[in-house]
């Protein structure tokens, strides 16, 4: 079966792309008749060499968005994951040379296709009088043993444009250009690694890999890679890869060693989240300086992909200072990112977490209650949510993500690890403050600052008084704060409604003479009422209200989970224990 794509026609998808980036892009334009992006203002170009590159599509950025003043001139593009046309290059060609350039260099990656098609648009460029080089650039270090056919060219090229395009611009000659980044292409390595293949428009997916699978050391036209190996984590993976593209035996390595100094790329192939980025970024990071490896730059991105290919590649370039300064220099490519040119290593990457303000002291007493029976109904209420938790995201799988049990029980571990850290305060008031610091930093999610809101609010009214209308009073502050700014009211289906039911019943320890236990059971029982009763509502708030309500035929979890919390609260007060 083939993948869906949003394109217009398969056989013309490679043109509508470049269409689309010049269409926007007014520094660029596209030269009529051919698959060809050329600055738009080439005419001041005159008497500077010209800097032409290209390939097959679906590399997307590359290359058309590495055009601009200190990159690249033009680039020819071919159909997707195809060599383009030898007479778009030679019109590429001549339409620098017409503008005034005093030369061309041809950057081109090693694959046959384009070593092939460049080549003879070189040759017959140069057979009309035209200057033209070419370098071609094979920086994969993926195999141990070299073939016939070289490295091929991945990602690491697009250092070379970045180089090459700066030393155009201070209006270095043909010559010495291509001397220049023929040595840079030398000192460089590329491996990639990918979770899964891409597939060409009209196409099958180009491999087949295992749920548990990872292809290692792959190209970027989809093809596999010189090994499979075990899922494991980006730390273990980004290991396995700086170890394979260093390794003294591997005859593609990248000569990197401890005091080395290096310009990190992490090259996005095309389907990969940026989260997934930046942690393989973070682990990239953290394994090169653990090695005594200097890293100067850092470039984290997609730069040249595989269309959606889900994987990563990590390009690793030898530097010194010189060529330090190219990579610094300016461009208006829209591709090459706005990077700080400044070290990575050796940066200050935290700062000290401010101090939290003095705790005033309480005056109110323990409410009746030491530390250790506070203790109790804290791990009985973890208990219980820790027990509902695959019921909580059962009921969540129908209005939500399914992870309403899971946050729970976060919330749950994380009250578990406070409570060995040392005996909580008996003090109400610093009890809930404490709470609600703790579930707003672990329990994540939007239950979390709600209940972060409710007992960071509740708290308030027992700071001078504990007794029973002061508890009441609490449950009125905390509501209150969680509508203000939760927008959520009751009959919304939502946790609320639960918390709502139990207030109204609470009320009646503001009159003189209530009884806690006999409230506090008529609460939990309209708390669990209004739990069930959530099953008709229509939800009106939260991430519910998107659902279409007749699929809504189980309580609100978030409701449920709240009227279980108030019964662990009130079996555990009943406990002999407590």
């Amino acid at each position: 079966m083939t993948s869906k794509k949003l394109l217009n026609t398969v056989a013309g998808c490679a043109d509508d792309a470049l269409a689309g980036l010049v269409a926007c892009n007014p520094s660029l334009q596209l030269l009529q008749g051919h698959r060809v992006a050329l600055r738009s203002d080439l005419d001041s170009l005159k008497g500077r060499v010209a800097l032409l590159s290209g390939g097959g599509s679906g590399h997307e950025p590359a290359h058309a968005g590495f055009i601009g003043k200190g990159m690249l001139t033009g680039v020819i593009a071919g159909a997707v994951f195809t060599s383009p046309a030898v007479g778009s290059i030679l019109a590429a060609i001549r339409a620098v040379a017409q503008a005034g350039t005093v030369g061309t260099l041809l950057i081109v990656k090693n694959y046959t296709g384009d070593r092939l098609n460049f080549g003879l648009a070189r040759e017959q460029a140069r057979a009309e009088g035209i200057p033209v080089e070419m370098v071609v650039i094979g920086d994969d270090s993926a195999f141990t043993v070299l073939k016939k056919a070289g490295r091929r060219g991945l990602c690491g090229t697009v250092l070379i444009h970045k180089v090459a395009g700066a030393l155009a611009e201070a209006g270095v000659g043909l010559e010495e250009i291509t001397d220049r980044v023929s040595a840079v292409a030398k000192a460089m390595g590329t491996l990639g690694v990918s979770l899964s293949s891409c597939s060409v428009p009209g196409s099958k997916p180009t491999f087949e890999l295992s749920p548990d699978e990872v292809e290692l050391g792959l190209g970027i036209h989809g093809e596999a890679g010189v090994r499979r190996i075990k899922m494991a984590s980006a730390d273990e993976i980004v290991t396995l890869m700086l170890d394979h593209m260093t390794a003294s035996s591997n005859v593609s390595r990248v000569p990197v060693q401890s005091g080395s100094s290096v310009v990190l790329m992490v090259n996005n192939l095309g389907g990969l989240s940026f989260l997934e980025l930046g942690t393989v970024a973070d682990a990239a990071v953290r394994a090169l300086e653990g090695r005594g490896v200097k890293i100067t730059r850092a470039l984290v991105g997609t730069f040249m992909s595989a269309l959606e290919m889900p994987g990563i590649s990590l390009t690793l370039l030898l530097v010194d200072e010189p060529l330090l300064k190219l990579i610094d220099a300016e461009t208006t490519a829209s591709a090459w990112p706005n990077m700080a040119k400044v070290s990575v290593t050796g940066r200050k990457r935290s700062r000290p977490a401010p101090a939290e303000p003095l705790e005033a002291p309480d005056s109110t007493t323990a409410g009746g209650l030491t530390s250790k029976q506070v203790a109790l109904v804290l791990e009985r209420v973890c208990a219980t949510l820790l027990g509902l938790e695959e019921h909580l995201n059962a009921l969540d799988r129908a209005a939500g993500d399914g992870d309403c049990g899971t946050t729970h029980s976060r919330a749950a571990r994380a009250i578990q690890g406070w409570l060995k850290e040392g005996p909580p305060p008996a003090s109400p008031a610093q009890l809930l403050s404490k709470l609600s610091l703790l579930l707003l930093e672990k329990m994540g999610g939007s239950s979390g600052a709600l209940y972060g809101l409710f007992l960071t609010a509740a708290a308030q009214p027992l700071k001078d008084k504990t007794d029973l209308p002061a508890w009441s009073a609490a449950m009125d502050a905390g509501l209150e704060a969680m509508q203000k700014y939760g927008k959520a009211t009751p009959g919304d289906r939502t946790m609320l409604d639960s918390l709502w039911a139990a207030r109204q019943v609470l009320q009646a320890w503001k009159s003189p003479g209530a009884n806690l236990f006999q409230v506090l059971t008529k609460a939990v029982q309209s708390a669990e009422a209004a739990a069930e009763a959530t099953k008709n509502m229509e939800a009106g708030a939260g991430r519910a209200s998107y659902i279409s309500s007749a699929r809504l035929d189980q309580p609100d979890p978030g409701a449920v989970a709240a009227a279980a919390v108030l019964r662990a609260i009130l079996e555990a007060l009943q406990s002999p224990a407590v």
